[in-house]
């Protein structure tokens, strides 16, 4: 059973940055496309970067492409979302979740296991 544990969330200024971590407890992650999708209060959870297996492919959101970038350490079971240029828009919980149907491409339509989530609160 993979489980997943994100950590790095806060609270930021807009124009700042932060960076998330998700590490995985089971070394089997290394063959998962892995994602970071956030959900805002009264939202739906959305897709928002998401990684291939391999660490080779990566997909963006329209609304965090080039200031948001995904990356993956297979060594150390982790994947980190680093954020910057922080917009009051982008506060939500942030899940990391790992699903091996889209491990190919890294673009997770759902996840086989999810994190508990952090939160990001950005202020203006």
């Amino acid at each position: 059973q993979v489980q997943l544990v994100e950590s790095g969330g806060g609270l930021v200024q807009a124009g700042g940055s932060l960076r998330l971590s998700c590490v995985a407890s089971d070394l089997s992650v290394s063959t998962y496309a892995v994602g970071w999708f956030r959900q805002a209060p009264g939202k739906e959870r959305e897709l928002i970067a998401g990684i291939d297996y391999s660490g080779s492919k990566t997909i963006y959101a329209d609304s965090v492409e080039g200031r948001f970038t995904i990356s993956r350490d297979n060594i150390k079971n982790t994947v980190y979302l680093q954020m910057n240029s922080l917009k009051p828009e982008d506060t939500a919980v942030y899940y990391c979740g790992a699903d091996r149907m889209s491990r190919f491409t890294g673009r997770l339509r759902g996840a086989d296991y999810w994190g508990q989530g952090t939160q990001v609160t950005v202020s203006s």
